[in-house]
Protein backbone atom coordinates (compact mmCIF):
# COMPACT_ATOMS: atom_id res chain seq x y z
CA UNK A 1 0.00 0.00 0.00
CA UNK A 2 2.95 2.02 0.86
CA UNK A 3 4.04 1.78 -2.54
CA UNK A 4 1.39 2.20 -4.42
CA UNK A 5 0.44 5.43 -2.72
CA UNK A 6 4.17 6.85 -3.58
CA UNK A 7 2.96 6.10 -7.58
CA UNK A 8 1.47 9.14 -9.45
CA UNK A 9 -1.95 7.36 -9.32
CA UNK A 10 -1.53 6.89 -5.51
CA UNK A 11 -0.68 10.39 -5.23
CA UNK A 12 -3.92 11.39 -6.79
CA UNK A 13 -6.16 9.15 -4.75
CA UNK A 14 -4.78 11.00 -1.95
CA UNK A 15 -5.55 14.37 -3.24
CA UNK A 16 -8.95 12.77 -4.09
CA UNK A 17 -9.95 11.84 -1.20
CA UNK A 18 -8.69 14.65 0.31
CA UNK A 19 -10.67 16.73 -1.72
CA UNK A 20 -13.76 14.80 -1.08
CA UNK A 21 -13.19 14.80 2.52
CA UNK A 22 -13.23 18.98 2.72
CA UNK A 23 -15.89 19.04 0.41
CA UNK A 24 -17.81 16.84 2.18
CA UNK A 25 -17.74 18.46 5.93
CA UNK A 26 -18.32 21.73 3.88
CA UNK A 27 -21.55 20.63 2.60
CA UNK A 28 -22.96 18.98 5.29
CA UNK A 29 -21.24 22.20 7.46
CA UNK A 30 -23.91 23.83 5.34
CA UNK A 31 -26.76 21.81 5.84
CA UNK A 32 -26.43 22.82 9.86
CA UNK A 33 -25.37 26.82 9.22
CA UNK A 34 -28.68 27.39 7.39
CA UNK A 35 -30.67 25.33 10.35
CA UNK A 36 -28.66 27.12 12.84
CA UNK A 37 -29.22 30.89 10.63
CA UNK A 38 -32.80 30.22 10.76
CA UNK A 39 -33.12 28.79 14.49
CA UNK A 40 -31.40 31.72 15.57
CA UNK A 41 -33.22 34.39 13.63
CA UNK A 42 -36.69 32.99 15.14
CA UNK A 43 -34.94 33.29 18.42
CA UNK A 44 -34.32 36.51 18.39
CA UNK A 45 -38.10 37.03 16.98
CA UNK A 46 -39.37 35.39 19.41
CA UNK A 47 -40.15 32.45 16.66
CA UNK A 48 -39.92 28.64 16.86
CA UNK A 49 -38.31 28.51 13.80
CA UNK A 50 -37.89 25.03 12.16
CA UNK A 51 -39.12 22.17 14.19
CA UNK A 52 -40.94 20.02 12.12
CA UNK A 53 -39.07 18.17 9.75
CA UNK A 54 -36.53 15.69 11.77
CA UNK A 55 -35.80 15.69 15.25
CA UNK A 56 -35.98 19.36 16.60
CA UNK A 57 -36.40 20.30 12.93
CA UNK A 58 -33.13 19.62 11.76
CA UNK A 59 -33.84 17.83 8.21
CA UNK A 60 -35.50 21.05 7.09
CA UNK A 61 -32.85 22.37 5.70
CA UNK A 62 -32.42 19.00 3.48
CA UNK A 63 -36.15 19.28 2.76
CA UNK A 64 -35.65 22.77 1.09
CA UNK A 65 -32.37 21.48 -0.72
CA UNK A 66 -34.19 18.37 -2.21
CA UNK A 67 -37.26 20.63 -3.06
CA UNK A 68 -34.84 23.24 -5.02
CA UNK A 69 -33.05 19.94 -6.98
CA UNK A 70 -36.38 18.83 -8.06
CA UNK A 71 -38.28 22.32 -9.16
CA UNK A 72 -37.86 22.63 -12.42
CA UNK A 73 -34.85 25.25 -13.66
CA UNK A 74 -36.66 28.28 -15.73
CA UNK A 75 -34.45 29.96 -17.63
CA UNK A 76 -35.41 33.26 -19.12
CA UNK A 77 -36.32 33.88 -22.93
CA UNK A 78 -34.02 36.15 -23.85
CA UNK A 79 -31.19 35.84 -21.49
CA UNK A 80 -27.55 34.44 -22.41
CA UNK A 81 -28.33 30.83 -21.60
CA UNK A 82 -24.89 29.61 -21.37
CA UNK A 83 -23.43 32.27 -19.18
CA UNK A 84 -27.22 32.43 -17.26
CA UNK A 85 -26.10 28.47 -16.21
CA UNK A 86 -22.44 29.08 -15.79
CA UNK A 87 -22.73 31.78 -13.62
CA UNK A 88 -24.02 30.02 -10.34
CA UNK A 89 -21.56 27.33 -10.87
CA UNK A 90 -18.49 29.69 -10.95
CA UNK A 91 -19.55 31.00 -7.46
CA UNK A 92 -20.13 27.85 -6.06
CA UNK A 93 -16.84 26.55 -7.68
CA UNK A 94 -14.55 29.08 -6.67
CA UNK A 95 -16.06 29.09 -3.03
CA UNK A 96 -15.37 25.50 -2.23
CA UNK A 97 -11.72 25.59 -4.01
CA UNK A 98 -10.82 28.39 -1.44
CA UNK A 99 -11.04 25.67 1.21
CA UNK A 100 -8.13 23.78 -0.19
CA UNK A 101 -5.47 25.97 1.83
CA UNK A 102 -7.63 26.31 5.13
CA UNK A 103 -5.73 23.76 7.73
CA UNK A 104 -7.93 22.79 10.75
CA UNK A 105 -5.35 21.50 12.80
CA UNK A 106 -1.49 20.83 12.54
CA UNK A 107 -1.28 19.25 9.27
CA UNK A 108 -4.46 18.90 8.50
CA UNK A 109 -4.73 20.65 5.40
CA UNK A 110 -5.04 19.78 1.93
CA UNK A 111 -2.34 22.34 0.41
CA UNK A 112 -0.03 23.75 2.93
CA UNK A 113 0.72 26.76 0.51
CA UNK A 114 3.55 28.80 1.12
CA UNK A 115 1.41 31.80 -0.38
CA UNK A 116 -1.66 30.29 0.93
CA UNK A 117 -2.95 33.99 1.55
CA UNK A 118 -2.48 35.00 -1.64
CA UNK A 119 -4.09 31.96 -2.99
CA UNK A 120 -6.70 33.03 -0.82
CA UNK A 121 -7.14 36.55 -2.45
CA UNK A 122 -7.01 35.06 -6.12
CA UNK A 123 -10.05 32.58 -5.21
CA UNK A 124 -11.82 34.89 -3.08
CA UNK A 125 -11.63 37.51 -6.24
CA UNK A 126 -12.84 35.47 -8.88
CA UNK A 127 -16.23 34.80 -7.15
CA UNK A 128 -17.12 38.23 -8.23
CA UNK A 129 -17.37 36.89 -11.51
CA UNK A 130 -20.32 34.63 -11.09
CA UNK A 131 -22.09 37.78 -9.31
CA UNK A 132 -21.48 39.52 -12.55
CA UNK A 133 -22.27 36.75 -15.30
CA UNK A 134 -25.29 35.84 -13.66
CA UNK A 135 -26.48 39.46 -13.29
CA UNK A 136 -25.43 40.04 -17.15
CA UNK A 137 -26.97 36.91 -18.65
CA UNK A 138 -30.16 37.00 -17.13
CA UNK A 139 -31.20 40.28 -19.54
CA UNK A 140 -32.86 42.41 -16.79
CA UNK A 141 -32.13 45.52 -15.61
CA UNK A 142 -33.12 44.95 -11.68
CA UNK A 143 -30.54 41.81 -12.44
CA UNK A 144 -27.83 44.17 -13.89
CA UNK A 145 -27.72 46.95 -11.46
CA UNK A 146 -28.41 43.41 -8.25
CA UNK A 147 -24.70 42.44 -10.04
CA UNK A 148 -23.05 45.72 -10.92
CA UNK A 149 -23.78 47.11 -6.83
CA UNK A 150 -22.85 43.84 -5.51
CA UNK A 151 -19.09 44.10 -7.40
CA UNK A 152 -18.35 46.96 -6.78
CA UNK A 153 -19.19 46.05 -2.50
CA UNK A 154 -17.06 42.82 -3.06
CA UNK A 155 -14.14 44.61 -4.46
CA UNK A 156 -14.43 47.61 -2.36
CA UNK A 157 -14.06 45.38 0.86
CA UNK A 158 -11.88 43.24 -0.95
CA UNK A 159 -9.43 45.85 -0.26
CA UNK A 160 -9.11 46.54 3.66
CA UNK A 161 -9.41 43.10 3.85
CA UNK A 162 -6.06 42.21 2.45
CA UNK A 163 -4.76 45.14 3.96
CA UNK A 164 -5.93 44.08 7.35
CA UNK A 165 -4.01 40.91 6.30
CA UNK A 166 -1.25 42.61 5.08
CA UNK A 167 -0.86 43.57 9.42
CA UNK A 168 -1.23 40.09 10.45
CA UNK A 169 1.65 39.11 7.70
CA UNK A 170 3.86 41.52 8.71
CA UNK A 171 3.37 39.76 12.30
CA UNK A 172 4.51 36.43 11.21
CA UNK A 173 6.74 36.81 8.50
CA UNK A 174 4.96 34.43 6.38
CA UNK A 175 1.96 33.98 4.48
CA UNK A 176 1.29 30.17 5.55
CA UNK A 177 -1.77 29.75 7.44
CA UNK A 178 0.28 27.21 9.57
CA UNK A 179 2.65 29.42 10.59
CA UNK A 180 0.38 31.96 11.03
CA UNK A 181 -1.35 29.55 14.03
CA UNK A 182 2.50 28.44 15.03
CA UNK A 183 3.22 32.58 15.91
CA UNK A 184 0.16 32.87 18.00
CA UNK A 185 0.98 29.50 20.21
CA UNK A 186 2.88 31.13 23.17
CA UNK A 187 2.88 30.12 26.96
CA UNK A 188 0.11 32.81 27.71
CA UNK A 189 -3.02 30.67 25.57
CA UNK A 190 -5.88 33.09 24.62
CA UNK A 191 -3.77 36.05 25.40
CA UNK A 192 -1.07 34.91 23.14
CA UNK A 193 -3.54 35.18 20.25
CA UNK A 194 -3.39 37.90 17.59
CA UNK A 195 -6.60 39.52 18.63
CA UNK A 196 -4.95 41.41 21.56
CA UNK A 197 -1.84 42.78 19.56
CA UNK A 198 -4.34 43.74 16.46
CA UNK A 199 -7.38 44.02 17.85
CA UNK A 200 -8.89 46.89 16.39
CA UNK A 201 -8.85 45.29 13.23
CA UNK A 202 -10.69 42.36 14.40
CA UNK A 203 -13.51 44.31 14.72
CA UNK A 204 -12.52 46.29 10.95
CA UNK A 205 -11.84 42.77 9.51
CA UNK A 206 -15.17 41.21 10.76
CA UNK A 207 -17.25 43.47 9.49
CA UNK A 208 -15.66 43.60 6.42
CA UNK A 209 -16.51 39.69 6.16
CA UNK A 210 -19.95 40.89 6.84
CA UNK A 211 -20.21 43.35 3.48
CA UNK A 212 -18.15 40.59 1.35
CA UNK A 213 -19.98 38.29 1.54
CA UNK A 214 -23.04 40.36 1.25
CA UNK A 215 -24.66 39.51 4.37
CA UNK A 216 -26.94 41.83 6.96
CA UNK A 217 -27.11 44.27 7.35
CA UNK A 218 -24.87 44.74 3.96
CA UNK A 219 -27.07 42.45 1.94
CA UNK A 220 -27.85 45.65 -0.50
CA UNK A 221 -26.97 43.45 -3.51
CA UNK A 222 -30.45 41.67 -3.12
CA UNK A 223 -32.28 44.47 -1.25
CA UNK A 224 -35.52 43.24 -1.75
CA UNK A 225 -37.60 46.99 -1.74
CA UNK A 226 -35.35 48.19 -4.55
CA UNK A 227 -33.83 45.37 -6.90
CA UNK A 228 -36.38 42.99 -5.76
CA UNK A 229 -33.63 40.35 -4.73
CA UNK A 230 -30.83 41.64 -7.25
CA UNK A 231 -28.74 39.68 -9.46
CA UNK A 232 -30.64 36.27 -8.21
CA UNK A 233 -33.47 37.83 -9.30
CA UNK A 234 -34.27 35.51 -12.40
CA UNK A 235 -33.22 32.28 -11.02
CA UNK A 236 -35.10 29.40 -9.53
CA UNK A 237 -34.13 25.92 -8.57
CA UNK A 238 -30.56 24.36 -8.38
CA UNK A 239 -28.88 27.33 -10.01
CA UNK A 240 -30.41 29.89 -7.53
CA UNK A 241 -29.00 26.53 -5.03
CA UNK A 242 -25.55 26.80 -5.90
CA UNK A 243 -26.15 30.72 -5.15
CA UNK A 244 -26.82 30.26 -2.15
CA UNK A 245 -24.79 27.39 -0.95
CA UNK A 246 -21.81 29.70 -2.46
CA UNK A 247 -22.91 32.57 0.18
CA UNK A 248 -22.96 30.40 2.74
CA UNK A 249 -19.35 28.59 2.11
CA UNK A 250 -17.86 32.11 1.68
CA UNK A 251 -19.32 33.17 5.42
CA UNK A 252 -17.94 30.15 6.73
CA UNK A 253 -14.67 30.86 5.26
CA UNK A 254 -15.02 34.09 6.57
CA UNK A 255 -15.43 32.13 9.66
CA UNK A 256 -12.36 30.40 9.39
CA UNK A 257 -10.05 33.59 8.31
CA UNK A 258 -11.45 34.96 11.73
CA UNK A 259 -9.98 32.04 13.67
CA UNK A 260 -6.43 31.39 11.86
CA UNK A 261 -5.90 35.18 11.55
CA UNK A 262 -6.42 36.44 14.87
CA UNK A 263 -7.89 33.91 17.26
CA UNK A 264 -5.47 30.58 17.35
CA UNK A 265 -6.52 28.29 14.78
CA UNK A 266 -6.82 24.83 16.63
CA UNK A 267 -5.17 25.96 19.72
CA UNK A 268 -6.76 26.08 22.76
CA UNK A 269 -7.15 29.34 24.57
CA UNK A 270 -5.86 27.45 27.87
CA UNK A 271 -2.36 26.63 28.42
CA UNK A 272 -2.42 22.93 29.29
CA UNK A 273 -5.12 21.65 26.88
CA UNK A 274 -4.62 20.04 24.04
CA UNK A 275 -5.09 21.74 21.03
CA UNK A 276 -7.19 19.97 18.16
CA UNK A 277 -9.49 20.17 15.04
CA UNK A 278 -12.38 20.53 17.70
CA UNK A 279 -11.37 24.05 18.95
CA UNK A 280 -10.70 25.12 15.38
CA UNK A 281 -14.37 23.80 14.32
CA UNK A 282 -15.68 25.65 17.53
CA UNK A 283 -14.57 28.44 16.94
CA UNK A 284 -15.89 28.66 12.95
CA UNK A 285 -19.06 27.80 14.81
CA UNK A 286 -19.08 30.32 17.42
CA UNK A 287 -17.99 33.34 14.57
CA UNK A 288 -21.25 32.14 12.55
CA UNK A 289 -23.45 32.47 15.34
CA UNK A 290 -21.94 36.13 15.79
CA UNK A 291 -22.78 36.40 11.90
CA UNK A 292 -26.58 35.66 12.64
CA UNK A 293 -26.82 37.71 15.51
CA UNK A 294 -25.73 40.50 13.57
CA UNK A 295 -28.43 39.55 10.97
CA UNK A 296 -31.18 39.09 13.05
CA UNK A 297 -30.42 42.53 15.18
CA UNK A 298 -29.23 44.94 12.69
CA UNK A 299 -30.85 47.31 10.12
CA UNK A 300 -30.03 47.91 6.85
CA UNK A 301 -27.86 49.99 5.85
CA UNK A 302 -27.91 52.61 2.78
CA UNK A 303 -25.57 51.57 -0.38
CA UNK A 304 -23.70 55.11 0.09
CA UNK A 305 -23.42 54.61 3.57
CA UNK A 306 -21.72 51.37 2.72
CA UNK A 307 -19.49 52.75 0.11
CA UNK A 308 -18.76 56.03 2.37
CA UNK A 309 -17.63 53.37 4.98
CA UNK A 310 -15.39 51.26 3.11
CA UNK A 311 -13.44 54.12 0.82
CA UNK A 312 -13.43 56.96 3.79
CA UNK A 313 -13.21 55.09 6.99
CA UNK A 314 -11.64 51.35 6.65
CA UNK A 315 -9.75 51.89 3.70
CA UNK A 316 -7.80 54.79 5.77
CA UNK A 317 -7.66 52.97 8.79
CA UNK A 318 -6.45 49.64 7.76
CA UNK A 319 -3.61 51.50 5.39
CA UNK A 320 -2.04 53.41 8.44
CA UNK A 321 -2.92 50.20 10.36
CA UNK A 322 -0.16 48.66 8.05
CA UNK A 323 2.66 51.26 8.66
CA UNK A 324 2.19 51.23 12.54
CA UNK A 325 2.28 47.49 12.54
CA UNK A 326 5.54 47.99 10.51
CA UNK A 327 7.05 50.68 12.62
CA UNK A 328 6.40 48.48 15.55
CA UNK A 329 7.76 45.12 14.07
CA UNK A 330 10.91 46.96 12.85
CA UNK A 331 11.71 48.30 16.56
CA UNK A 332 10.29 45.16 18.65
CA UNK A 333 7.57 47.27 20.43
CA UNK A 334 6.01 45.57 23.56
CA UNK A 335 7.65 42.61 23.85
CA UNK A 336 7.83 41.36 20.55
CA UNK A 337 4.49 40.74 20.10
CA UNK A 338 4.52 42.44 16.44
CA UNK A 339 7.19 40.51 15.51
CA UNK A 340 6.58 36.94 15.98
CA UNK A 341 8.89 36.16 13.24
CA UNK A 342 11.93 37.49 15.41
CA UNK A 343 11.38 36.18 19.00
CA UNK A 344 9.43 32.81 17.87
CA UNK A 345 6.11 33.46 18.93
Amino acid sequence: MAEFLSTPLGIFVIILAQGLAIIAFVMISLLFLVYGDRKIWAAVQMRRGPNIVGVFGLLQSVADALKYVVKEVIIPAGSDKPVFILAPLVGFVMSLLAWAVVPFADGWVMADLNVAILYIFAVSSLEVYGVIMGGWASNSKYAFLGSLRSAAQMISYEVSIGLIIIGVVLSTGSLNFTDIVHAQDGKYGFFSWYWLPHFPMVFLFFISALAETNRPPFDLPEAESELVAGYQVEYSATLFLLFMAGEYIAIFLMCALMSLLFFGGWLSPIPGLPDGVLWMVGKMAFFFFIFAMIKAITPRYRYDQLMRIGWKVFLPLSLAWVVIVAFLAQYGAFGGAYARWAVGG
